[in-house]
């Protein structure tokens, strides 16, 4: 089963990443944004990291740190709890 699905409608990308932990997650996500932004310096297409967000979608109870930070242009994104 893919881990990563990529979403995009218009001019807005939506990476949907799964995995066992909230770690993982953000390893594997971090790792596809990572290919993203090669893709897009080879294509000379900049994506804004100041409007580009993260978001934890989990049906998990643990109590697991919740808080997950992806890189990109080697800045963290903000977290946020819902997207507009």
């Amino acid at each position: 089963m893919a881990r990563t699905k990529v979403v995009v409608y218009a001019d807005d990308l939506l990476i949907a990443t799964r995995g066992d932990s909230v770690r993982v997650v953000e390893n594997y996500a971090n790792v596809e944004l990572s290919k993203i932004e090669g893709w897009s310096r080879r294509n000379k297409i900049k994506f804004n990291d100041k409007k580009s967000k993260v978001m934890l979608v989990t049906r998990r109870k643990q109590k697991e740190d919740k808080n997950i930070t992806l890189y990109l242009h080697s800045k963290p994104l903000e977290q946020v709890r819902q997207m507009k």
